[in-house]
Order: structure tokens, then sequence, then C-alpha cells
């Protein structure tokens, strides 16, 4: 929307605009129109006056009991609150527009509304919320049989499968999106579907392609003078040129993009730029005037501390090359300490999740073991006569039990202390070892006589990045024991996953035991069995979970092979939940390994 709006017949600013407003007897209805208009026009100017005019839109519509201009005037307040990063006032009001939508059965609103609760969860960083909002966005159009309006959420589904780094279903939903906005020439779905298209070409090194579409991405922006959208494409453009080491490319677009983002006096955007710029200048050897961008970065947002990382990092390295060790080291320092409160941070909200979790558990444990015993006294009322005898039985049963609490607690708190250390561990080797390799490798690269070691280097940064995601994937955590498992199953070409059942989440607890003992079987078929194929196959009803992993290995003899600490950990973590372990093998036939677990206790 161009910034310039008709009024009958005639082209007018938005300050005429204003003008009509406060100087012209309208109606009601023209009142709101303009409204309408005014606050659209600022939304996307990224103009603060859409917060004044959809307040103002929002009380004349209710006066005028107008319950679809208040679904407008909704929408702007919960994005005026997005845009300033107040999201629980932004989920306040897109809430609200859901209830309304749903209330006056128009499934266009409902859809849009579960879409925007998405953006919203989106920001905040939660995955998993975002994607289910955006299919009940998709689910509620096509019910309405509006199949080709579901361009915009199939593209941001496909973003959000991207930032997870499952770029098999980001590249299906992103190519889909792209299919059904060109043909219905969907430019909100473009808007989204160029950009996101381009960061996972760049991710997959596919170059080519993260140009032509970070292209696209930078002609629609302008196109629709949106400034967020061309700075989003700048840095797409700015990596994909690094990438392909077309360094003065890359200061164009980054210079461009530090200018776009000053004009626009937006905090985050200049914050990037600078950052971009400060790669730029360490590619191209210009070790002072990255350092100067870098500290542009650091001193427009100290608090972000993920750029900041990159920003102090970009000073070592700097410090490196021009030989100034002293100062390398103290700005290393600085980055080892950033690192390590964004890894206390991450480990924080795990440990605030697990604690809501087992909260959670505990309380819905009590109101079961509540109404079981209200049961049992009803049933004690009515049978007397029998009292004596069900009290001893009781007491016995109550005995055992306790026992066997006793080996389940301790079991299962061994496992949360695993999982626990598993994901410090990932963490550690990420952030930490990960980037001391990526530091001592930017220090050797300049070294010809010492190529090498930056190719070992460079296999090394990606083992740990392998490791790090073998140990606590960040799928199990967002989408449970199915997702985890098929993100698992494909880094191998030999290795076929199959689901039956309903996917549901369970325990966290119960979903790692399954991913943990999955693993460790795939992982022996490969190195051990000499298989050419392995199947894994997860089947989950309401009550029960069963794992299958088979192999066409050469198997081996029951009765006198020596069981290894492998199997020894899956049997344990089967006994811990009462569960089945049915291993079939003899040599030259393969094995297959069941396991049985029962999900509700």
């Amino acid at each position: 929307m161009l910034a310039t709006l008709k009024i009958a017949g005639q082209t007018q600013n938005v300050d005429s605009l204003v003008k009509v407003l406060e100087t012209q007897k309208l109606s009601a209805k023209e009142q709101l129109e303009i409204y309408i208009k005014l606050g659209n026009w600022a939304a996307i100017q990224d103009d603060a006056r859409r917060f004044s005019f959809a307040e103002k839109g929002l009380e004349l519509a209710k006066r005028e009991k107008d319950k679809l201009r208040m679904l407008d005037f909704y929408n702007l307040l919960g994005y005026y609150y997005l845009g300033i990063g107040n999201y629980d006032l932004a989920l306040k009001y897109y809430n609200t527009t859901l209830d309304l939508a749903i209330e006056i059965k128009n499934t266009e609103w409902e859809a849009k509304a579960y879409g925007n609760i998405g953006v919203v969860y989106s920001n905040k960083g939660d995955i998993k919320s975002t994607i289910e909002q955006y299919k009940k966005a998709i689910l509620c159009l096509e019910n309405a049989g509006k199949e080709d309006e579901t361009a915009l959420w199939l593209a941001n589904i496909g973003a959000q499968y991207r930032l997870l780094g499952e770029h098999n279903l980001a590249t299906q939903y992103l190519k889909k999106a792209e299919s059904l906005a060109e043909k219905t020439n969907d430019q909100r779905a473009l808007f989204r579907v160029y950009p996101a298209l381009g960061n996972l070409y760049g991710a997959q090194k596919e170059l080519d392609k993260a140009m032509e579409y970070g292209l696209k991405a930078l002609r629609l922006s302008k196109e629709l003078n949106s400034k967020t959208g061309m700075s989003n494409a700048y840095q797409t453009l700015i990596n994909t040129s690094l990438d392909r080491q077309q360094y003065n490319e890359a200061e164009k677009y980054a210079t461009e993009c530090l200018h776009l983002a000053q004009e626009a006096e937006n905090k985050r955007q200049i914050l990037i730029a600078w950052n971009a710029l400060s790669n730029v200048y360490i590619e191209q050897g210009r070790y002072n005037e990255a350092i100067n961008a870098a500290n542009m970065a650091w001193k427009t947002d100290s608090t972000n501390l993920n750029v900041g990382a990159n920003a102090i990092n970009n000073i070592a390295q700097s410090n490196i090359y021009l030989g100034n060790k002293e100062k390398a080291i103290e700005y290393f320092n600085q980055y080892t300490g950033i690192m390590t409160k964004i890894n206390k941070k991450n480990l924080d909200d795990n440990l605030m999740e697990m604690e809501t979790k087992y909260e959670t558990e505990k309380k819905e444990t009590r109101i079961a073991s509540l109404e079981k015993e209200r049961k049992l006294y009803s049933w004690l009322g009515i049978t007397g006569a029998f009292l004596a005898v069900s009290l001893g039985v009781l007491l016995w049963q109550k005995e055992k039990n306790a026992r066997k609490e006793k080996q389940l607690i301790a079991a299962q708190s061994v496992q949360d202390g695993e999982l626990n250390e598993r994901a410090r561990l990932a963490e550690d080797l990420h952030d930490r070892l990960g980037g001391s390799l990526s530091a001592v490798k930017f220090e050797l690269q300049n070294a010809e006589n010492l190529q090498n070691v930056g190719d070992r280097l460079d296999q090394c940064i990606k083992e740990v990045r392998e490791i790090t995601h073998n140990l606590m994937p960040r799928s199990l955590r967002l989408f449970g024991m199915k997702g985890a498992l098929e993100d698992f199953c494909t880094q191998f070409p030999n290795v076929h996953f199959h689901f039956f059942g309903k996917a549901k989440r369970v325990r966290e607890r119960l979903e790692f035991a399954v991913y943990c003992c999955a693993n460790e079987l795939v992982t022996n078929s490969l190195k051990h069995s000499g298989a050419e194929n392995v199947n894994v196959q997860l089947v989950q009803d309401e009550k029960y979970v069963s794992l299958t992993v088979q192999d066409d290995g050469r198997g081996f003899d029951e009765a006198t092979v020596k069981k290894g600490i492998g199997l020894k950990n899956i049997q344990d973590r089967v006994a811990s939940y009462n569960g089945k372990l049915d291993i079939s093998s003899s040599p030259g036939n393969g094995t297959e390994t069941v396991i049985e677990l029962r999900t509700v206790s």
C-alpha cells in the first residue's frame, strides 16, 4: 500500500485524511473507512500513529456495534503491540479477534487470528506453538473451501521448519506456498516466501538460488515500500555474497541496509547492519574497520547477547590478525563470558520448563489419587462386611506399590539427571568448543602451509554440531518422539522410518527414553551388524507406544553373544517403565528388537 489513498475519487495524503476527519461532517461509516485506511498505512510504514488511529476507530466501531470493523481495529492494535515487542498485549488483542470471529462465524477472520497468534509465538521463539497456530489457520480456510488463501500460512510453516533445520519439510511447504501465491498473485505470501527460500537455499549452499530469491524479496519489498522487508532481504543478500566470496557486493548490500535502518531509526536493524558490515570487513581483511563496525553494533545494543557475541568475537579475531595479542585475549574472555550467559539463560529456561511440567504432573497425579481414594471409600462403605479383608489387601498392595515406586523414582531420577546433563553438554559443545574451534581456524587461516589444519577444523566443527544434535535434538523437545526419530533417521540413507497411529505428546522422560533406545539400536545396527537396510517403526495409540528396529545384518546367536553396555542401558530404560523388550536374532538372519511401553499409568 502506498503512502497515498483515494477517497471520493481524489488522491489525498495522510495529513489531508486526518484533516478531513477533523473538519468535515462524515457519517460513522465514512469515519470508520478513513480510520481503517490510516491504520493500515501507518502499519505498513511502521508509523507510531497507527495506535491512535486504531484506538479511535475501535471506540467508534463499538458505539456503532459494527463487529466487522471491530475486528479490523483489534487486529491493528495487536499488530501495534507486536511491533513494539509487547507480546502479552498482542496476544490479548489477537485472541479477542479470534473470539469475535468465531462468534460471528467469520471464517476468514478466524484464520487470520490463528495466524497472527502464531506470529506472536514465533517472535517469542515458541516454534511448536507457532506451527500449531498456523496449521489451525490452514485447516480453518480449507474447511471453508478457501484453499487458495492458505499460501501465507504454508509459507510461515515452511519458515519455522527452516529455523529447526528440517530443510526437507521447509522446502516442501515453501515451494507449495510459492506456487499457490504466484497463481493467485498473493503478494503478502510472496513477501514471506521469497526471503525464507533465500535463507533456506543459503543454508544448503545453493548460492545461485539463494541470490535469486534474495533479489526477488528485495524487489517485492521495495514495491510494497516495506523497510523491514528490505532489511531482511539485504541480510539474505549479504550472507549469500559472503558465501560466494563476492565481498564488494556484500559490502554494498550491508551499507544499503545500514542506511535504510538509520533512516527508519530502527534500532534492531541498525544493530544487525553494523554486525553484517563487521563480518564483511573481516572477510576483506579490513580489520580496523571490522573492529569499528563491531563496536558500533555493541554500542547500539549491548543487551542483545547473540549479536553481542558475534561483535565481540569479530573484535577478538581482528586483533589476532593485527597482532594485538593482549586485546585479542581480553575480547575472547568477554566472548566466553557472553556465551556463558547465553548457556545459563538456555539452561534456566529448560529447567523452568521442566519444573512447570513436573508440578503439573504432580498435581494431576494427586488429583487422580484423590479420585481413586474417593471411589475406594465409597466401595468400602457399601461392602462393610468385607472391610477387614479389604484393608489388609490394601495395606499389602500399598507397601508393594511403595517399594515399586521407589525403584521407579530412582530410575527416573537417573534419567532426569542424564537428560539435564545431555542438554548442558550439548550447549557447551556447540557454544564453547565450537566457538573456540572457529576462532582457531580464523587465527591459522592466513598460513598457507597450515591449510590442512583449517580443513580439519572444518570437519571438527561439523562433527561437534552433529554430536550436539544427537545428544539433545531440538525436535525432540518441540515435536516429541515422531518428529525427533524422523529427523534422526533421515541422517542415514539406509535407515527408513515408519509411523503408525496417532502422534501425541507423552511424558518427556518417556519420549527421551524411546529416542535413546532407537538411537542406540540404529547405531549398533550400522556399526556392528553389516546391515544394508535398517527399518525403524514407531506405533502409538492411546495407551501404548511400540518401537521396532529391524535390520538385515549378519545377526547373532542369542545364547552365546555377550550383552554390552548399550543393550544394558536399553534394558534399564525399558525396566524403569515396566515395559517389554524382545530381541530376536540368529546368524545370517538379521536382528529385530521390539520395545513396548505404556504411555499412561
